[in-house]
């Protein structure tokens, strides 16, 4: 500790002391609300309990239950777990504790609702920081203990820490540098869907003024229909579908149970898992509705989109691109109700693909691309910007191409660590991440990223092999196929 810069501050609960690391105060682990252990388990966040003294902000802090990856996505999305019952914590990433008025940025992550947390080393923010950007990453409840539907528990738990992650933000960040009122959310794939639940409730209204949603689209499913994972974890550990009855299981029976309940499938072809619920309080209605249809997120500038090759993270590493022939490729075409001139259309465009290519192409569109798209349309004119990128950059790794998470990296500014390489291999181009991790720190500091606003030209920031460049209306056939009366 003797050898270690720090650097104090005082919050709302008490002081933190951090670190500085290569010009940048560090501080790790923050508690934005009580343990969500004993009594409070299954319940709303509670606000931390205050503290006398100096409390240590070097270690990340305690995520959430969860177990790793299943092979081989293990190898290629490193995912630390660190044990203790504070599980809602945060960390903070500052250019100075004596500066004031610095844009912030609150990273919430991915992982399917199962897995991740801010301790994942490509989520580090020393490069935001350095760039004049106070960067927030949070932890929040996964699986069962965060979104597990109960009858005699709130909805949405998980989306509730989350929420009170930036009540925090709004109270504290003033004394890290940051301004409360130029705070954009982030987040990738299960962290983008809860930002669009976070625009589309009155919650979290004054909390953020940007946000950003890379590979993941609102959504939210009915209580009928999300209470069916909890059911089958039910069943299988043979107790009632109740938090009362969860909360009297042991914590590794029941992680157990839901890895075998929610294993198989993947997030584009189908499987148990878990949703954010249409509960009638928190989202009194369908997220991506709200968003295309009502007044929700009037005035907040978005920054969205995706990677060209989504799909490629679930197939191509299972086999599962080789598995499918054509009968199985028109049976998921009946399944996700493709329309036969969608079909032609993507096999016209690319007539080398195999069908498990196909099918991964039209599954990354018709729930990733295809929502975000729209969700850009409905706000043109409207009030708030919207810029829409897409990512292209192919991996070299396990012929991976531009798949789910790759941006990742870019983003950050991370390419050197070694958990990044895991997906990018040790040759990722650094010009291209300069380019995308500027957009990013452009767009949540003036809340304009490099490039046109989306209109009727639909321009489309695409960072691929040959660096940034704008397109308009990218595969705009592909769209228009998907478009029915």
């Amino acid at each position: 500790m003797s050898d270690i810069v720090q650097a104090e501050v005082r919050t709302a609960q008490g002081t933190v002391r951090g670190a500085v690391e290569q010009g940048v105060a560090v501080f790790r682990g923050i508690p934005y609300a009580a343990a969500p252990v004993g009594a409070r388990r299954f319940c709303a966040p509670e606000p931390p309990e205050p503290w006398d003294g100096v409390r240590e902000a070097i270690a990340f802090g305690p995520t959430a239950p969860k177990r790793p990856y299943a092979p081989p996505l293990d190898r290629l999305l490193p995912d630390p777990a660190v044990a203790g019952e504070e599980w809602l914590n945060l960390n903070v990433w500052t250019p100075s504790t004596e500066a004031e008025g610095l844009p912030v940025l609150v990273w919430i992550h991915g992982g399917s609702l199962l897995h991740g947390s801010s301790a994942v080393p490509v989520y580090d923010g020393s490069a935001f920081a350095r760039d004049g950007v106070v960067l927030v990453s949070v932890n929040y409840r996964l699986g069962v203990e965060g979104f597990a539907l109960f009858p005699d528990a709130p909805a949405n738990r998980g989306l509730l820490d989350q929420l009170a992650a930036l009540e925090w933000v709004r109270d504290n960040i003033a004394a890290f540098g940051g301004d409360p009122d130029r705070v954009t959310v982030a987040g990738e794939s299960a962290g983008a869907v809860s930002i669009g639940a976070l625009l589309a409730t009155d919650r979290a209204a004054g909390l953020f003024r940007r946000a950003v949603l890379q590979s993941g689209a609102p959504a939210a499913s009915t209580p009928e229909a999300a209470r069916g994972t909890t059911e089958l974890i039910a069943k299988r550990l043979g107790v009632p579908a109740t938090a009362a009855a969860f909360a009297a299981v042991d914590p590794e029976a029941l992680l157990t149970a839901q890895t075998e309940v929610t294993s198989g499938g993947n997030p584009l072809t189908g499987r148990n898992s878990f949703q954010l619920v249409v509960d009638g309080e928190l989202l009194d209605r369908d997220p991506a509705e709200a968003l295309r249809t009502g007044s929700a997120a009037a005035g907040i500038d978005l920054l969205l989109g995706t990677n060209s090759e989504e799909y490629r993270l679930w197939f191509v590493p299972s086999g599962l691109t080789e598995r499918i022939g054509r009968l199985k490729f028109r049976l998921a075409l009946l399944k996700f109700k493709v329309p036969n001139a969608t079909a032609r259309t993507y096999r016209a465009n690319r007539p080398d693909a195999t069908p498990g290519e196909l099918l991964g192409a039209l599954a990354t569109d018709l729930l990733l691309r295809v929502p975000l798209n729209r969700l850009a349309d409905a706000r043109a004119g409207a009030e708030g910007s919207t810029y829409v990128y897409e990512f292209g950059w192919p991996s070299p790794v396990q012929r991976l191409g531009a798949c789910h998470a790759l941006e990742l990296g870019f983003v950050f500014d991370t390419l050197a660590h070694p958990a990044t390489m895991a997906l990018t291999g040790p040759d990722a181009p650094q010009e291209l991440a300069d380019a995308m991790h500027r957009a990013w720190v452009d767009f949540a500091t003036t809340g304009e990223p490099g490039w046109p606003a989306w209109d009727a030209r639909r321009p489309v920031r695409f960072f691929g092999q040959d660096g940034p460049a704008v397109v308009l209306a990218p595969r705009d056939d592909e769209l228009r196929s998907w478009r029915r009366d």
